[in-house]
């Protein structure tokens, strides 16, 4: 006697239900580097048009944290996708290596730099870099990004370091590279110079003075007896006053307080009175700001002039409407002194003390200094008002020390030689978001020029000469020799020999009639290295320039998008990119940043013993990744109930299809049931949904659009029906291979449009499947296959669904009422008066007995017909009753004819014919 459970045709498959990704996917990435999937697939894709997604390197330095992984998976996932629609995908990853935190990570290792060369300290920097990159990089290949991890670029080869003296040489010949004394942010913690780049903004308690100075020459335009009044937040820089900055438009005020005349902007006398404590002011007299222009005044305790001069930057934000103006410590104060020729007087050195050049304040140091300068405008009678404000002020990113503005001689890439070429290639680029534009535009619309010099070793040396009269040497020839020298053995050389030794053989200049010269000892701004890479790397390997894409967090704007832009339109007339995409910060599930402090850090390494890469890279598929996203173990534990639901789907229709062979078993479209037809259409427009959201980088409505998808429309609905036949039907019937079929399309359309975001679990899968290519990452995401029926379809379909959704109302209140247990359970009568409601009920295309999951389904009368027990929806009045005749114990289906076949009484006819026909 046949055992009725193995007549049904269950699911089996080998593919397991949970995915153990933490043990699983180092074992699947370990296949992938000995098949060497990244080779394998740039050889399929051979002769495609490229794609070239740049790299902006990470710094080489600590373990990834969660903004690496998102930023790593993000060009994953785009890097992925364009390989499987039709684009050859070079990716080389790459670091960033120069710069002061490698100098500092080495002192703290207990490195005595002090004791050693340049070139041995330099060495040693090396070493560490490396060992860096091999950490970061077994942390990046465990998030499963793939790209040529072999041959990455690193900006300390001698080859990239060549290209980037070549850059430099380039801007120098084309006028844009100076030497000038100017204010720049400086780092005494770091000592050395900043870009705008490397600065952070904390808020921080600064005195706030209000000081006189008495006038010399008053020029006939105010009284002589006058005095002007000052507002500054950095007393330490009042050594270094040279001049008085009033805006020309302004209305000024003379006023007469306690017998003393002042000269402040007349719109701010209400505030000043406040904050000094004036009571009685009287204005005695009023003028232009332009009619100030000249006064000469006295600086409170030098003996020195301080000249009055006229300049839009005053503004009535706050102070006096005069402004203390200290050319070597302040870009406006340093643009307005060069007008009137004033000199650039710094009197701080590289550590942030005084020299002599401020007498009775040598050696100490400036932040000290604002109390002991407050004490000595009080003692000659200067100091109108000391008070405290908290305010946010510039420190050093790395240190988190303040920095300050410090004239200092340095080297300079000038910017207003080509500012509209700048401009012009950023309305040429696209930006995803696109408010990236107008904030790169405003950016380099307003910035001023670029200090590329650092006072520092670990770096790329700037090639520069001097002859013995000090004049510089920058030449074609000299930067090709030095070029040269670095190709074959590095940057090193620079410090291992004489100047002489690294000019080309021969060379003369008049500047050196004894044949004399020296070398520039400052190294490059680490962003000039970053910057550099479209030569470095894209030109450099033969690859596609400008590229497709930079991708990078929105800091770079201000960063890596900026001076790879500026060095690319000096060089070569163009922006080094097509588009531009940027991602926010990755913040905790309260939206906190995350800090060590607070305890609310991420980090990928735990993530992934935890969960697995899958599952990190399916939240960063879920986040509206353009502005700030949230990060926690919560989220994640939601994330990972999704990938467990997508997992078992596909592991479903797996199962479902281990007697199903594609090239013998597929049925053609046209053959296809309504239903099956149906699915299919949902399944193209999917496919067509998800296409278009992967072209414009949106993974979250491709998270979103598959989510529903197995959820929706293939969980609930279509392998919920599905169950009546292929379990129920023999292997052959033409229903079951319909169905199979649209299950086969649908499981082969969600492994590789799934493959971008979590290509373990598609990889894991594929290897179940008896497909050509050896990994899913080989194949192309499926054309979307348009049917003429489409629109029909849907439009009928819609309707059905609707029924349906009434239908199952209707059992949900039967069950709750314990008319019945399950839908199997039911006879539902259908009531309905609309014709065409009525006309889809007794379509002999639609299945509404399978499609409802019930055991008999009847379509009655109009709705006045209905009984009173009947439960009236909007387009149906429905009647569920217990179903009629026995329950059959092959497909649990009730029916009248179970018992009818004698030799299978327990069976119902239908299940009876299966088993004599098929297993007899």
């Amino acid at each position: 006697m046949v055992e009725y459970k193995d007549t049904l045709l269950m699911p089996k498959t080998d593919f397991p239900m949970r995915g153990n990704l933490p043990v699983n996917e180092p074992k699947i990435q370990a296949k992938w580097e000995e098949m060497d999937i990244n080779q394998l697939v740039l050889e399929r894709t051979k002769g495609r048009p490229e794609f070239v997604l740049h790299d902006g390197p990470p710094y080489a330095n600590g373990d990834i944290h969660i903004g690496h992984a998102l930023n790593k998976i993000i060009k994953d996932m785009i890097n992925r996708h364009r390989s499987m629609t039709g684009y050859h995908v070079p990716y080389i990853p790459g670091w960033d290596t120069h710069g002061l935190p490698i100098e500092h990570a080495l002192t703290k290792k207990g490195v005595n730099r002090k004791e050693m060369s340049v070139a041995e300290f330099r060495k040693l920097c090396e070493e560490y870099a490396y060992e860096q990159i091999e950490n970061q990089k077994a942390q990046f290949k465990r998030l499963g990004v793939r790209g040529d991890w072999k041959n990455p670029y690193v900006t300390l080869t001698p080859e990239f370091e060549a290209r980037q003296i070549e850059v430099f040489g380039r801007m120098a010949e084309k006028g844009y590279i100076y030497k000038g004394l100017k204010p720049v942010y400086w780092s005494p913690s770091s000592e050395s110079a900043l870009a705008e780049a490397e600065i952070e903004y904390k808020d921080v308690k600064s005195p706030s003075i209000y000081v006189s100075f008495e006038i010399k020459d008053a020029k006939g335009v105010v009284p002589e007896e006058a005095k002007f009044i000052i507002w500054t937040t950095t007393p330490w820089t009042i050594p270094a006053n040279l001049g008085i900055s009033v805006n020309p438009e302004f209305t000024y005020a003379v006023v007469k307080v306690d017998g003393n005349l002042y000269i402040i902007a007349k719109e701010l006398i209400e505030n000043v009175s406040k904050e000094i404590g004036w009571e009685q002011v009287e204005i005695v007299q009023e003028v232009k700001g332009q009619q100030l222009e000249y006064i000469v005044a006295k600086h409170p305790f030098y003996d020195r002039d301080s000249l009055v001069m006229v300049g839009e930057h005053v503004t009535l934000d706050a102070g006096t409407g005069c402004v203390h103006t200290a050319p070597g410590h302040g870009e406006d104060d340093y643009i307005v002194g060069k007008k009137y020729g004033l000199d650039v007087l710094s009197p701080i050195d590289d550590r942030g003390c005084y020299t002599s050049e401020a007498p009775g304040f040598e050696g100490m140091f400036y932040d000290d200094a604002n109390k002991v300068v407050t004490e000595k405008l009080k003692e000659v009678g200067a100091l109108l008002k000391l008070g405290f404000i908290t305010h946010s002020y510039p420190h050093d990113w790395r240190t988190k020390k303040p920095v300050i503005f410090r004239a200092t001689p340095q080297w300079f890439c000038s910017i207003e030689p080509f500012r509209d070429q700048l401009l012009e290639a950023i309305e040429n680029s696209t930006f995803t978001p696109n408010w990236g534009k107008i904030r790169l535009y405003n950016m380099i619309r307003d910035r001023g020029d670029w200090c590329i010099s650092r006072q520092r070793a670990w770096g790329v040396p700037i090639p520069v000469f001097y002859a013995e009269n000090g004049e510089e040497i920058i030449t074609p020839e000299t930067i090709a020799h030095v070029a040269k020298l670095f190709r074959e053995h590095g940057s090193n050389i620079w410090f291992e020999k004489e100047a002489k030794e690294l000019l080309p053989e021969g060379f003369t200049h008049p500047g050196s009639p004894n044949g004399k010269f020296t070398k520039e000892k400052d190294i490059m701004d680490v962003w000039f290295d970053s910057g550099s890479t479209h030569q470095g790397v894209l030109v450099e390997r033969g690859m596609k320039y400008p590229a497709d894409l930079y991708l990078e967090g929105s800091d770079q704007y201000r960063g890596w998008f900026n001076s790879s832009l500026i060095t690319s339109v000096a060089i070569n007339g163009f922006a080094p990119y097509k588009g531009i995409l940027s991602h926010g910060f990755v913040l905790d599930g309260e939206g906190r940043k995350m800090s060590k402090s607070l305890g609310n850090v991420i980090a990928p390494e735990q993530v992934m013993k935890q969960y697995g890469a899958d599952i990190l890279r399916l939240w960063v598929a879920s986040v509206d990744y353009t502005g700030d996203v949230r990060i926690s173990m919560d989220l994640l534990k939601q994330i990972s109930e999704v990938y467990r639901k997508i997992r078992n789907t596909l592991r479903y229709l797996h199962g479902n299809l281990f007697d199903f062979d594609p090239k013998k078993d597929r049925v053609p479209y046209e053959n296809l049931r309504e239903v099956d037809q149906y699915m299919y259409m949902r399944l193209q427009e999917v496919l067509k949904q998800v296409r278009a959201a992967y072209d414009r980088y949106d993974f979250s409505a491709v998270y979103h659009a598959i989510n529903n998808f197995v959820s929706v429309e293939l969980s609930a609905f279509y392998l919920d029906v599905a169950k009546d036949v292929v379990y129920i039907e023999a292997p052959t019937n033409p229903a079951r291979r319909a169905m199979q079929t649209v299950m086969y399309d649908s499981l082969l359309t969600l492994l590789k449009i799934l493959t971008p975001i979590i290509p373990h679990t598609t990889d894991e899968l594929w290897s179940y499947l008896n497909e050509e290519e050896v990994s899913v990452q080989l194949t192309d995401f499926p054309e979307v296959d348009e049917r003429e029926n489409f629109k029909e379809l849907k439009e009928k379909w819609g309707k059905v669904m609707d029924i349906r959704d009434e239908v199952l109302k209707a059992l949900e209140e039967a069950r709750n009422e314990k008319v019945i247990g399950k839908p199997l359970d039911a006879k539902v009568v259908v009531y309905a008066d609309d014709e065409n409601v009525f006309a889809l009920l007794n379509d002999n295309k639609v299945d509404f007995k399978q499609i409802t999951l019930v055991s008999q389904f009847v379509v009655a009368g109009s709705r006045k017909d209905a009984p009173e027990n009947a439960i009236a929806l909007e387009n149906t009045s429905i009647v569920v009753e217990k179903a009629d005749g026995g329950k059959c114990e092959r497909c649990w289906s009730y029916s009248e004819t179970v018992g009818q076949n004698e030799t299978h009484s327990t069976l119902c006819a239908r299940c009876a014919e299966i088993v004599i026909n098929h297993y007899e």
